[in-house]
């Protein structure tokens, strides 16, 4: 049931950074001509810029064939303003013919970019002054990936990213010596809530601009890829050779599997008992529910020498893994526990109350609805404890209670 086209960068190896997402986009079949043209006629809005090169070529990173694509521009001043860097990167959009979501992404990138380094330096972004972001890959790069991103129709898609892969360690840059990720690219990640993991490699990994495209690209960050038929896959390369991590970025196109389900992550806690009693259980169980957990089941075993046990297993929100972890150790005597993360398929959910008459009584009872990601009602449920209290006023049988009501709200909520 394909659904439309889909992305999904994958940045979790080898990290996010310009040239490597625009190389992955033209070698996944954007229009390298138009970019190179778009990227050579930066110079006509850059004072002082005589020349520029750009170099496209085929490379290999660590036995994976992808594209690399090098910017080199004579200018008078290596570097640029915030003021200047936005003037250049939107104008040159804008008198490129790019359409809307294209003029738009360029000009949020980049002033997310001069935010974030207006923000590290304690400046507005009108005074701050850009030394790496400030030079000319930087609107390359911007302008570039907008240009490639409406070739291929992303604007149209909907796309996934990994967490982006950062990286360790301390490298040197205009400032001196910081710890990786760069100060700007950890602000921008902070500002979006972009998750970030560190390694494989002691170097940086994300660059202020490769996260500046992906925070305002990426419509949902997922640990597994999403339900989706592979058409192409393309790999940029990035400048860096790392031992044991091929240094590309992968980015993935496909048409969407989707089944109108919404997906979500929870963390699954578990463990073993055998030597605790039936009241205990029971309290933990409502124990865990009072403190938030989604559900708790408890499953019947045989542990060592064929005693028989109980599996406490835990639905939870993954902010909430540590402290139900402690708290089930504490009431059960557990010496360990185990958690792991689990994706779920889920339908939207709602209340609704639904008026309805049974017999000579009118009364209100609260449904459960639930719908798929495109609003179409799946399921309609009354709950259960109002529609007995209907039953045992009105003297009718909860099963014609149920039915009434289920009727009555199918006939009332679209």
């Amino acid at each position: 049931m394909p659904r439309g086209l889909v992305a999904v960068v994958d940045c979790r190896a080898a990290g996010v950074s310009g040239d490597m997402f625009l190389g992955a986009l033209i070698d996944l079949g954007a229009d390298g001509e138009k970019i190179v043209d778009a990227i050579e006629g930066l110079k006509d809005y850059i004072e002082g810029c005589r020349r520029v090169e750009v170099d496209l070529r085929e490379v290999m990173k660590g036995g994976f064939h992808a594209k690399k694509i090098d910017v080199r521009a004579e200018m008078e001043r290596s570097e640029m303003s915030g003021v200047n860097l936005m003037r250049v990167v939107e104008r040159s959009a804008a008198d490129l013919g790019l359409r809307e979501e294209a003029r738009r992404f360029a000009s949020e990138t980049v002033r997310t970019l001069v935010g974030a380094e207006a923000k590290i330096h304690g400046t507005s972004i009108e005074e701050v002054h850009l030394h790496e972001a400030g030079m000319f890959d930087t609107p390359a790069e911007i302008v570039g990936s907008a240009v490639a991103l409406e070739s291929l129709g992303l604007f149209d898609a909907k796309v996934y990213s990994t967490p982006v892969a950062v990286g360790g360690g301390t490298f040197r840059f205009s400032h001196g010596v910081v710890s990786s990720p760069a100060p700007a690219t950890l602000e921008i990640l902070r500002s979006r809530g972009f998750p970030m993991v560190g390694g494989p490699v002691e170097s940086e990994l994300a660059t202020p601009t490769g996260v500046s495209i992906l925070v305002n690209l990426v419509d949902e960050v997922v640990r597994f890829y999403p339900s989706m038929r592979p058409k192409a896959v393309g790999y940029g390369a990035g400048t860096k050779d790392f031992v044991g991590v091929p240094n590309v970025l992968r980015i993935v196109l496909g048409e969407s599997l989707d089944y109108g389900l919404l997906r979500d992550e929870v963390a699954i806690i578990e463990t073993n008992l055998d030597d605790v009693t039936g009241e205990v259980v029971g309290h933990v169980v409502e124990r865990l529910m009072e403190e938030g957990a989604r559900d708790v089941s408890i499953l019947p075993i045989f542990t060592k020498k064929g005693r028989p046990g109980q599996i406490v297993k835990v639905i939870a929100d993954g902010k909430d893994a540590e402290r139900l972890s402690r708290l089930l150790m504490e009431e059960t005597g557990s010496l360990g526990v185990r958690v792991y993360p689990c994706g779920r398929r889920i339908l939207q959910r709602s209340v609704v109350p639904v008026e309805v008459k049974v017999g000579d009584l009118e009364a209100t009872v609260s449904v459960k609805v639930a719908r798929d990601s495109e609003g179409r009602i799946v399921q309609i449920k009354p709950e259960y404890e109002e529609a007995r209290r209907v039953s045992e006023e009105a003297g009718v049988p909860l099963r014609e209670v149920l039915r009434l009501v289920e009727e009555r709200a199918r006939r009332i909520i679209r």
